[in-house]
């Protein structure tokens, strides 16, 4: 039997053959478990992080929150004195795999020379990942967003080893639509001074440029009705008011000078700079780049001949009623390709695609009624 680490654990996987061609040397995947692996190793549950995730799920290996930290843990929908819960930063990352910052082995960052990687390819690693740790079947992979198109990777690439699946607020294929939301965030980064080319570890950090990525992005994560009740036209106070000033302040207004800032500007201000800390550029363009080029049917004739090679497989796929970056829409066309009859649970939410974070109760009953019983 297996129990969970105490912090956050590596492991070498060796050389990876890369979908786009070439190979990526001396790869390391950086992972967090909960629970303990059963003698058959049978309640082994993958869980799959989106864009900027990593692989603190939940509390465990820090005392700090982690991102599904409603969902996972004793007693929880996907509980871990139960099931033993595995969860990996994407390849490409800058929570400890191998990506764009780590040292290659001439001894200096990757930056620019670092690879495409591909939702497959990440997969590929998983898979080397469960090796290790002695995982031939997992009894559930899930994913919402960037983590459902790797749940859903892993089911049609290893229909063998999975269970059952759990697909929420994803699709089958990135559309011209994410794509082009995508691709504006690049430009972004990419033409921010500092990032050079992507070769910027030796000085500052293409902050401005990745901070405008998210503001693009945080604005498709939520919808107009929850940013419109949340702030409406409402402005930060001004200079003035900000003081204190009294008098001052209500004739410096009269005198037509300008008021604070919109509230959602600021809003957007603060997602920018919170992502800018704690991310890097280079796996923020990896990782976007792999998403843009997810569609599972590639390489594997149309959609529903991809997803037939998944029969057997349970399957949970699951939308937010407000989401505008991953329609219902798409994950109706998924569920209708999907071998046999797959319905389609709608999370009612006010919180857009973010929705599939913010909802943990929702999205825990589903998985309790289809995958977790208690």
């Amino acid at each position: 039997m297996r129990a969970a680490a105490a912090e956050l654990q590596y492991a070498g996987i060796g050389d990876l053959e890369l979908e786009a061609g070439g190979r990526l040397p001396q790869v390391s995947i950086a992972f967090e478990t909960w629970g303990t692996l059963n003698e058959d190793a049978s309640n082994a549950v993958l869980v799959h992080h989106a864009l900027t995730g990593s692989s603190h799920v939940a509390r465990g290996a820090s005392d700090e929150d982690g991102w599904w930290e409603g969902l996972v843990g004793p007693g929880r929908a996907v509980d871990t004195d139960r099931y033993f819960v595995v969860a990996g930063n994407m390849l490409g990352g800058c929570y400890g795999s191998t990506g764009p910052s780590s040292i290659s082995p001439d001894g200096k960052p990757w930056g620019s020379r670092f690879p495409a990687v591909s939702v497959r390819d990440s997969v590929a690693a998983e898979a080397r990942l469960a090796d290790l740790l002695g995982i031939g079947n997992w009894f559930a992979v899930l994913g919402g967003s960037l983590g459902g198109a790797r749940a859903l990777e892993w089911a049609v690439t290893y229909p063998e080893r999975v269970q059952r699946c759990a697909v929420i607020a994803s699709c089958a294929a990135s559309t011209a639509e994410q794509i082009a939301f995508a691709q504006a965030q690049l430009l972004a980064i990419r033409q921010d001074p500092s990032f050079a080319g992507g070769d910027y570890y030796d000085g500052a950090p293409p902050a401005a440029g990745l901070g405008l990525a998210r503001r693009i992005a945080h604005i498709t994560y939520r919808c107009e009705a929850e940013l419109s009740e949340r702030f409406g036209r409402s402005r930060q106070p001004g200079k003035d008011q900000a003081q204190g000033q009294g008098r001052d302040q209500e004739q410096g207004q009269a005198q037509g000078q300008p008021e604070g800032p919109f509230q959602v500007e600021s809003y957007l201000d603060h997602q920018a700079e919170k992502l800018a800390g704690r991310f890097d550029a280079n796996s923020y363009v990896a990782i976007t780049e792999a998403l843009m080029g997810h569609d599972i049917a590639r390489g594997r004739g149309t959609l529903k001949q991809a997803l037939g090679a998944a029969a057997g497989i349970e399957f949970l796929v699951a939308a937010v009623t407000t989401d505008r970056l991953y329609l219902p829409g798409q994950s109706r066309l998924l569920a209708a390709a999907l071998p046999g009859s797959v319905p389609v649970h709608m999370v009612e939410s006010r919180m857009g695609h973010d929705g599939f974070l913010t909802e943990t109760t929702k999205v825990g009953q589903l998985l309790r009624q289809r995958f977790f019983p208690t």
